[in-house]
């Protein structure tokens, strides 16, 4: 049996360790102790939930308060992952200065992103996102339809990215992509990264934004992008979205060609 003198020993560590990680603490109690609660006494998804405070609380046919909505639920009612207010500054500034005819977004998730660029999109652009999960996918047509866009601005494709990728040529009709936007599964960055430059479909001058390359973390795309030099690339370091103390970062890639 501990003595209590031992006991008592560890209280100064247990508290230095709280006060270090209390950031992270944070973040599991609202993204995964309150969701299961919520998911529990709701009987509804945490994905269903804010699609219903959105529509509630925004303007239809407004993506501004679509965008509005979103962060407000995010950081004030449940923790949901999506690009945020303030690394969408980041990825809104892109679109605006190299207004995009042809985006690709791998993961829609909840449509945020989708609208956040839709909004600044040139007059022709089209964002072609993909989402592996259909639930998801049922949310997001409902949530980027309600921001007061059509098909001929967003074409919502429901299938994991890696079964995608290889068919926007021949079934989609696209010859390059203007601007992708990751924010799928990490583990897939890389691979699908590849099965870009394999496809043909990026350019000189292609620009990939890929969110969350430090946390959760995506290190073998990152070694990649280092040592391939394929592309100019640089990080743009910020913190998790909705969060405080936990740092994350936004890699930009332009791509330069095949040497």
């Amino acid at each position: 049996m501990v003595s209590p003198a031992i006991a008592l020993a560890f209280i100064p560590l247990l508290l230095t360790l709280i006060i270090r990680y209390r950031h992270f603490f944070l973040l599991f109690y609202r993204a995964v102790l309150v969701r299961i609660w919520k998911d529990i006494s709701t009987g509804l998804s945490r994905e269903e939930r804010v699609y219903e405070y959105v529509l509630t609380h925004a303007t239809p046919g407004d993506p501004e308060s679509i965008l509005v909505a979103f962060d407000t639920w995010c950081s004030k009612v449940e923790y949901i992952s999506n690009i945020g207010p303030k690394k969408g500054k980041i990825l809104d500034r892109l679109v605006v200065e190299r207004s995009p005819l042809t985006v690709l977004e791998l993961g829609t998730h909840c449509g945020y992103s989708t609208v956040l660029m839709a909004r600044s999109l040139p007059l022709g652009g089209r964002i072609y996102s993909v989402e592996m999960d259909k639930t998801n996918a049922a949310i997001s047509e409902k949530i980027i339809r309600l921001a007061g866009l059509d098909d001929d601005t967003v074409e919502l494709i429901v299938s994991p990215s890696d079964e995608v990728i290889p068919r926007l040529r021949s079934d989609y009709g696209l010859e390059r992509l203007d601007l992708v936007f990751m924010d799928h599964w990490k583990k897939s960055y890389l691979t699908d990264l590849q099965m870009l430059e394999g496809s043909g479909l990026l350019g000189k001058g292609s620009i990939i934004l890929a969110d969350n390359v430090l946390f959760p973390g995506a290190p073998k795309f990152l070694r990649y992008i280092r040592k391939c030099g394929l592309y100019e690339w640089k990080i743009h370091r910020a913190t998790l979205e909705y969060s405080q103390g936990i740092r994350d970062g936004m890699a930009e890639l332009m791509y330069l060609g095949i040497k």
